[in-house]
């Protein structure tokens, strides 16, 4: 089982999870997703979320024993799932149909609900791994929740960031920051009516795109149908562009970064979605090295005002031979 162990360093937790040590690696002969190789699906779907068999969290994670300090370790309670996109091996969000898709983003808004309403559960993180450079293990179209029984540095990071922010400013900062992309341009990749997608400024990935909701949207659980439609609209824009900017199935981390269940943060925070693509070249790998996971200072080895017209092409290539 499961246990979290204390970073007191860094004031956050490490999820020391051994049992997932024995899941499948890139098996050759089978795919553990699709229901002619596990009888526990149904014979087919559309979209699926289950549990995961091999969970870094789960709701009955005895107490852990043989603490070297009290406050060092914890119960690893929560709860983890896998979203299967479809019964179908080889396709991925870009060869769906927008409906389909669609019910991918409502399945993601339906778990969240469900996850946020348990009180262990401290935070609901949606995510996709797509690609061996990135580390997946299985190549079905699928996804990952994680509810987690603590708030992520990260998630934290932003949060308090954006609200000091807002407590000098009296402004929303990631409204500033869409309002200064979209007035820059040259960063902008897709925008419909909930949502601008662009490379940010800042980004330490050179294709290391920033969906952000344009209204007040802190989690799914605000998510209207319109809101589904159009965050389905702009993942596919975009991850269709990243497969049409190489010619190849193009790897990358993509994380729903959203409020916690606790509390109300509507005032300096939004609902966004960040993706860490590694690919610096064609075939060439952008490396978090010593400085990157040192110091946590991040380097970014491409401008991206030009890879942002780079990605730009290629969405526009996407859409013309997709007709979206």
């Amino acid at each position: 089982m499961s246990v979290l162990r204390y970073n007191p360093l860094l004031g956050t937790w490490t999820i020391v999870a051994a049992g997932r040590q024995a899941r499948p690696n890139l098996p050759k002969d089978r795919c553990p997703f699709c229901p002619k190789d596990n009888p526990k699906l149904p014979p087919e779907f559309d979209v699926l979320a289950y549990d995961n068999d091999f969970p870094a969290f789960s709701p009955d994670a005895p107490e852990p024993e043989n603490v070297p300090l009290p406050f060092l370790r914890q119960a690893a309670r929560g709860k983890c799932e896998v979203v299967l996109y479809s019964s179908e091996h080889d396709k991925h969000l870009k060869d769906f149909s927008p409906e389909h898709v669609e019910k991918i983003v409502a399945l993601w808004r339906a778990r969240t609900r469900a996850l946020f309403a348990k009180p262990e559960v401290q935070y609901v993180h949606v995510f996709e791994n797509r690609g061996e450079a990135v580390g997946v293990t299985i190549h079905h179209p699928h996804g990952q929740i994680y509810a987690y029984p603590f708030l992520p540095l990260k998630i934290q990071t932003e949060l308090d960031n954006a609200r000091h922010y807002f407590s000098q400013t009296g402004q929303n900062l990631f409204d500033a920051l869409n309002r200064a992309e979209i007035r820059d341009g040259r960063r902008i990749l897709a925008e419909n009516d909930a949502f601008v997608a662009y490379l940010p400024d800042f980004t330490d990935y050179p294709y290391g795109a920033f969906v952000v909701a344009k209204k007040d949207l802190q989690t799914f659980v605000e998510f209207t149908d319109k809101h589904v439609r159009d965050l389905a609209q702009i993942l596919q824009t975009l991850v269709g562009g990243f497969d049409f900017l190489y010619r190849t199935p193009f790897p990358y981390m993509m994380c729903v970064h959203q409020a916690p269940p606790i509390g109300t943060h509507n005032e300096y925070f939004r609902f966004h979605i960040e993706f860490y693509p590694p690919l610096r070249a064609p075939g060439v790998i952008k490396y978090y090295a010593s400085s990157e996971m040192g110091a946590w200072a991040a380097a970014n080895t491409r401008l991206v005002e030009e890879t942002a017209e780079e990605l730009r092409a290629a969405i526009a290539e996407y859409r013309a031979a997709t007709k979206r």
